[in-house]
């Protein structure tokens, strides 16, 4: 009699608290604040768009037993072109991923600062020292174990203020079924899909699912925790567009963050709605702080032919160094919003990049009867191309040109 299999949360948990940090619930709290509903579809299509290229990621790293980092390295024969990619992998790691880490103890500072009792000057520090300790324990289990637990916790707090706030159904389903893009807002698309479809996950799911499953016969297991974990990420998301919506679209308030929602939320909809913010930021803030350099380091040791080993000392070098810099752009005294909404663009500038990458690797013969169908490739095509235009019409919005 075989053993029934339970639905359970691994390495996708990691991808959902990579994505659902507080650079999310700045950016998708501006998109509710600034356009209401409107721009919910955004979202659905990042779900999706990461389904499709974490499943990719998946299979990847478990048929393989390797990283996508890896598996770039082993495709390119030639020398010269492998130095080339690693080159462009290495810039796109240290300066995107430091910003992003930047950007998200950015919104972790904005969004606590003024829910917790002491100074916010030093959250930065106590997050990423909190993050620095997780990962020195180089136990790949506890990681994930946190980062689950994290990501229940998030869901709890977000979905608990978006029922406090009492939504308005009808926009919101419009908003989810009938794309519009309000003047003025390609960057915020750009953006809202830059910090669900994560180029650095890619590299994450690839070496975490390698690390927790070591056959091929497992990749349902993989796939299944995919459909649990991505789109319950993506419901926070809608949650927090939803939230800011109901508290600030159409009023007669201003929004510049996820503190001002959460101080706004207290006269409207009462203490518990102000609780469960602060309680989702914090969780959102140590999530990504662990993710972000976690991601880095797994991404830079597999280009560059270190052991992805949690207790590597190259490996800790790489997240180490990542953390650190996160931490200074994130106490330098910029304007958290500025850092946050640059950090989301630059990666939705950046996925096309990786995820060419990733759909090439996973036609390769080392697949063998893993590698992409057809279907696959269709859609992986679909989605760097369009991925690809936004990316090129935020730059356009950005220097004046449309």
């Amino acid at each position: 009699m075989t053993k029934q299999r339970r639905l359970s949360m691994g390495p996708a948990a990691l991808v959902a608290a990579a994505f659902i940090g507080p650079g999310t619930v700045v950016t998708a709290s501006l998109a509710g604040a600034n356009y209401g509903y409107a721009l919910m579809w955004a979202l659905v299509f990042s779900v999706l768009a990461t389904m499709i290229l974490q499943e990719m990621s998946a299979r990847l790293g478990v048929v393989t037993q390797q990283g996508l980092g890896e598996n770039i390295r082993a495709a390119i024969q030639q020398p010269g072109l492998r130095k080339v990619v690693v080159l462009l992998i290495f810039a796109a790691v240290i300066i995107g991923n430091s910003v992003y880490q930047g950007g998200n103890i950015s919104g972790a500072r904005m969004g606590l600062a003024d829910l917790v009792p002491f100074d916010g000057q030093y959250i930065p520090v106590i997050l990423g020292a909190l993050a620095g300790f997780i990962l020195w324990q180089g136990s790949y289990k506890l990681v994930e174990k946190v980062l689950i637990a994290l990501v229940l916790l998030m869901s709890v707090a977000f979905l608990a203020t978006f029922i406090l706030t009492q939504p308005d159904w009808f926009a919101l389903v419009a908003g989810l079924l009938i794309p519009s893009v309000p003047t003025g807002s390609i960057l915020m698309v750009v953006a809202l899909i830059g910090t669900t479809v994560v180029p650095y996950n890619l590299f994450l799911h690839a070496s975490s699912c390698a690390e927790k499953w070591r056959s091929a016969d497992q990749l349902n297991e993989a796939r299944q925790d995919i459909y649990i974990s991505i789109p319950l990420g993506g419901l926070i998301s809608l949650a927090i567009v939803a939230t800011a919506a109901s508290a600030f679209f159409g009023k007669a308030l201003t929004i510049e963050g996820a503190a001002d929602l959460g101080q706004a939320l207290q006269p409207l909809f009462g203490d518990a709605a102000t609780t469960f913010m602060a309680l989702g930021l914090f969780a959102a803030g140590l999530s990504s702080s662990l993710t972000a350099p976690l991601a880095s380091a797994y991404a830079l040791s597999g280009v560059l032919g270190y052991a992805n080993n949690l207790k590597d000392k190259k490996f800790r070098a790489i997240w180490g160094s990542i953390l650190t810099i996160g931490i200074l752009v994130a106490s330098l005294g910029l304007k958290p919003i500025e850092v946050i909404l640059f950090a989301q663009v630059a990666n939705g500038l950046l996925l096309p990049f990786v995820a060419i990458f990733l759909v090439w690797v996973c036609n390769q013969p080392r697949l063998g009867l893993h590698r992409n169908s057809r279907a696959q490739n269709i859609l992986g095509i679909i989605v760097c191309f369009i991925a690809t235009g936004l990316g090129m019409r935020s730059i356009a919005a950005a220097f004046g040109w449309l």
